[in-house]
């Protein structure tokens, strides 16, 4: 399989994030990407780096004060007297009463990030362009009469909105990969597998039909991100009955993982989707810390060949797995499951 990768990504290297009121360490390290870069390599996949594709696939998406926002934060927050290293919001708006833009970093800050997990340092944006760079980059692949790619994204995307970063993402891989693929198919499919709901994903295409939104993972009633991902959630207007939530109960295993797939399949193929995005996540694995679901290694491989069979042509979006010691094997996995093979990780 094609793969394509950024030596940049370690730039970014948050060494704090909030959880449960403490100041924790960041789940999101650059040894999660060298991990499956090692694994990738060693399955003898190709390896290839992006050229940059400019930022007007980036802009299609996400909104000019959020790019500008992205674009200046660290430094304008390192302005300020006694600040923290990395950029983290504090205060927020009020639902409903968002009735002005911000000039401060802080209120910018809170504006434009929907949680505390997603801290700014002096390289992120950098990275975070490349990261989308890579999506932009094995979506023209596939333009191009290729069948499948894989984008190795760090920093993931799915949880950043058109306007809103969070949950370690700031520029949305997936929605941007599948937005650029409507260059050349008239309907794209967006499935993302990460434990943790798309929202972001969702909110992009809320209001659109060129691209239908499936999302399997962990029932958010009592689960981050808590306030989306629920079942009744459809989409509105033009988008009404093109987004399809398939939330799963805590500790579900690979059996009603792929019993969910199937109802996945299933609308991806009544949808007549011409080409597929999969927004990859492997933090459902049964070791992750994220301790949400129960997915063993076969099962990431039975998700890779489920969604092959589709046969569509396909970009790999890399999303969640913060276990170092199997996100490797997790992604090498479904990527050898995807192409019928067996993996040496």
């Amino acid at each position: 399989m094609q793969v394509f990768f950024s030596p940049t990504h370690s730039g970014h290297r948050p060494g704090q994030t909030f959880r449960h009121g403490r100041i924790v360490t960041n789940r999101d390290l650059p040894t999660r990407a060298d991990n499956i870069l090692a694994a990738l390599r060693q399955d003898g996949h190709r390896l290839g780096e992006a050229k940059w594709h400019g930022m007007a696939p980036i802009q299609a998406i996400h909104t000019p004060e959020y790019l500008d926002f992205l674009k200046t934060a660290w430094g304008e927050w390192r302005k300020i007297e006694g600040a923290s290293d990395d950029v983290f919001p504090y205060i927020f708006p009020v639902r409903g009463m968002d009735n002005a833009y911000p000039t401060s970093i802080v209120g910018r800050a809170g504006y434009h990030m929907h949680d505390a997990w997603a801290p700014i340092g002096e390289h992120t944006w950098k990275v975070a362009l490349d990261s989308a760079n890579l999506a932009v980059e094995a979506a023209e692949f596939v333009l191009a009469g290729n069948r499948l790619a894989y984008a190795l994204c760090r920093p993931s995307g799915h949880h950043a909105f058109a306007d809103m970063g969070g949950g370690n993402c700031f520029l949305n891989n997936a929605s941007i990969a599948a937005h650029h693929l409507r260059r050349g198919f008239g309907k794209v499919a967006l499935i993302d597998v990460d434990v943790h709901h798309g929202n972001g994903s969702q909110g992009i295409f809320w209001r659109r039909r060129d691209v239908l939104f499936v999302s399997l993972h962990r029932d958010p009633i009592d689960y981050h991100p808590y306030f989306v991902g629920h079942a009744h959630e459809r989409g509105e207007g033009e988008g009404l009955g093109f987004n399809l939530n398939l939330p799963l109960p805590a500790g579900t295993g690979d059996d009603g993982f792929l019993g969910a797939m199937e109802t996945a399949c299933a609308r991806i193929q009544t949808y007549g989707a011409d080409a597929l995005v999969v927004s990859l996540g492997v933090d459902a694995h049964e070791a992750d810390p994220t301790a949400g679901l129960a997915v063993t290694f076969d099962g990431f491989r039975r998700i890779g060949a489920r969604l092959a069979e589709l046969n569509l042509p396909t970009v790999l979006v890399q999303e969640g797995g913060y276990n170092m010691d199997t996100i490797a094997r997790c992604v090498a996995g479904a990527l050898a499951g995807f192409e019928g093979r067996e993996t040496s990780a």
